[in-house]
């Protein structure tokens, strides 16, 4: 069965569990852990769910459908996971709650195990690579009464024309590409989502002006290393592996040829995307960016230590230099770029030292934003297996150190932007004020 095929197959489940749930008024809650990608198919999976009959809420006492998408990056999710299932087992018996766990987690196969003896009455496990096959799960278990186990260890396919929810009228993530290539020693989504495989250009394009016609005016392009998009198809192409027949990647065949055709389309005021990875950081792409108005002169460049030791322990494939290069290579070529990070403190192995090396980075570029996280480990990646584990107590000091150094760059840095008007794209209420809004401009 092609992909054309399965998604057909789950549209007829969607009709019947549609029919079942005709009249019933049910509703779903969802929990979204994770980042952009995960928030994306929580957005495929409230579309699948409404045209099923369900109606969102936010009160769990109130649902009949109970749907944690899962991430595996930090291991305290692991433990709000199962607080959270833990939680759910009374308002179960209560509201016949059909409960079902979803994403990352799931593909790890110490989780799912934990979730098979402790938590019995969980009624729908999927992975990252079974989310279409949704519809066909929650038929199983209200027709059937059958738990559902749904999870697939290869690849997975790139399923198009799934129903979509989408929470912003004016923000619209698209995904571009799956899967990883890059086996960061201390990371564990390679083994989660798979390898790379990315979507047919006319495919997201088509997407992006359907956005753009419902009054879209912010694209976010998602994906664990965006500028590697096509790369595996076309070396697949080279040799003689992938044959394209039907001309998709005749006219687009990289990243950067993606944003200048986004770029093009009317309506899209603003792009940007997510995740980049410094060794791949092409300079078409750092042209296309200087060249397209519509990209924002935002760049988030992941640098995750700044000593050139430790990024090798992580295998990152470039050196505290090649990555400051590049920031002066972006800085001469794009005027006013400003950049976020990613940072990880205290990998095993990390000395004073180099510790030094990453203070050193973040006050040569002087990041915008810095998003900072303690080494946490995730069994089944080389990181957990490392001597020389840093103790805790070491690695929230360090941690402490960093944050006072970002802080206090930022708030100098914000001091230019006190009496100047800038345009800004409004994104709602804030999450920590509601007497005030968010906002973000080209630059943040």
């Amino acid at each position: 069965m092609n992909e054309l095929q399965e998604i057909e197959e789950q549209r007829q489940y969607i009709k019947k569990v549609s029919k079942i749930n005709e009249n019933k008024n049910l509703k779903y809650t969802i929990l979204t852990m994770g980042c952009k990608l995960n928030e994306n198919d929580s957005e495929k999976i409230c579309g699948m769910l409404e045209e099923m009959g369900y109606s969102r809420t936010e009160d769990i006492n109130k649902a009949n459908l109970a749907i944690y998408n899962t991430c595996c990056v930090r291991e305290n999710a692991e433990e709000r996971l199962f607080g959270k299932i833990g939680e759910l087992k009374q308002i179960k018996k209560k509201n016949n709650l059909i409960i079902a766990i979803g994403g990352c987690m799931m593909q790890e196969p110490h989780i799912l195990e934990k979730i098979k003896k402790s938590f019995n009455y969980v009624d729908i496990v999927f992975g990252t690579h079974t989310i279409h096959k949704l519809p066909e799960d929650i038929y199983k278990v209200i027709e059937k009464q059958k738990r559902v186990e749904d999870i697939i260890d290869i690849d997975g396919k790139v399923y198009e024309d799934l129903p979509i929810r989408r929470d912003s009228n004016i923000q619209g993530s698209v995904t571009i590409m799956y899967g990883c290539n890059n086996f960061c020693s201390y990371c564990i989504v390679p083994y989660v989502r798979g390898r790379e495989r990315s979507r047919k250009p006319s495919d997201i394009i088509k997407e992006v002006k359907e956005l753009a016609n419902k009054g879209y005016k912010e694209i976010i392009l998602l994906g664990q290393n965006v500028n590697s998009y096509l790369r595996s198809e076309m070396e697949a192409i080279a040799k003689g592996t992938l044959k394209d027949e039907a001309g998709d990647y005749k006219e687009i065949d990289s990243f950067a040829k993606l944003l200048r055709a986004i770029n093009k389309i009317e309506g899209i005021e603003r792009i940007r995307f997510i995740s980049p990875h410094p060794k791949d950081f092409t300079m078409d792409v750092i042209e296309a960016i200087r060249d397209c108005e519509k990209v924002c002169k935002f760049i988030h460049l992941p640098l995750q230590s700044g000593s050139t030791k430790m990024l090798k322990i992580m295998n990152r494939k470039y050196t505290k230099e090649q990555y400051l290069d590049l920031v002066e290579k972006m800085k001469k070529e794009i005027p006013n770029v400003k950049f976020s990070t990613d940072i990880i403190v205290g990998f095993a192995g990390e000395t004073e030292e180099d510790f030094e090396d990453t203070l050193d980075v973040v006050r040569k570029v002087g990041f915008e934003q810095v998003y900072m996280f303690i080494y946490s480990r995730r069994k089944g990646t080389p990181g957990d297996e490392m001597e020389n584990q840093i103790p805790e107590e070491i690695k929230h000091k360090r941690f402490d150190r960093l944050k006072k150094l970002v802080e206090d760059q930022i708030a100098i840095d914000n001091e230019k932007y006190v009496g100047t008007i800038q345009k800004v794209l409004v994104e709602g209420l804030s999450k920590n004020n509601e007497n005030m809004l968010t906002r973000k401009n080209r630059n943040k």
